[in-house]
């Protein structure tokens, strides 16, 4: 297991990094899905499609975006792991949100998705090797390894269960 200082330094993605306290991905990951899985049992029905301000997303477009975040996290994880060098776009994520379709999907198939990606996450992490989770790539103009990308995984979750606490629920 790399030790936590493998983490290459990442400015913008400190803030997700920093709200994980584990030093072993896997138990970080199982852990923030056991958390962020009872927390989305709990958000009452009436709140689903509530947004706190004019032109902020929805409970139910937010599961959306981490859905669609965590399927890119986990893409860079695996480019990197394989040694491709092939620099990583960023994306937009308001522009994702925007053309979603998330008000026409229904809240439990949303959980349902979120489940099994992350779930493909975990068995992916579970498979990549010290070494593999060392490779470096770029993405988004910054560099990165698959290690580091883990720990943001779970560090986004977390950003935006606080996020929902504090303004939504």
């Amino acid at each position: 297991m790399l030790p936590r200082s493998e983490i290459i330094p990442a400015e913008f993605y400190q803030p997700y990094l920093d709200l994980v306290k584990e030093e072993d991905i896997q138990k970080a990951l199982e852990k923030n899905t056991r958390q962020f899985r009872k927390f989305l049992k709990k958000i009452p029905r009436k709140k689903i499609d509530y947004a706190y301000a004019e032109g902020k997303w929805t409970i139910r477009e937010m599961l959306q975006h981490i859905i669609d975040a965590e399927r890119v996290f986990a893409y860079r994880a695996l480019t990197f792991s394989r040694l491709d060098a092939n620099p990583l776009p960023g994306f937009d994520e308001n522009s994702w949100a925007a053309n979603s379709g998330a008000s026409e999907r229904s809240w439990n198939d949303l959980q349902e998705e979120w489940s099994a990606i992350r779930k493909a996450t975990i068995l992916l992490y579970g498979s990549l090797t010290d070494h593999q989770l060392g490779f470096r790539g770029q993405a988004n103009g910054r560099p990165l390894n698959a290690f580091t990308i883990g720990f943001i995984i779970a560090g986004h979750v977390a950003h935006h269960m606080r996020i929902l606490k504090e303004r939504y629920l």
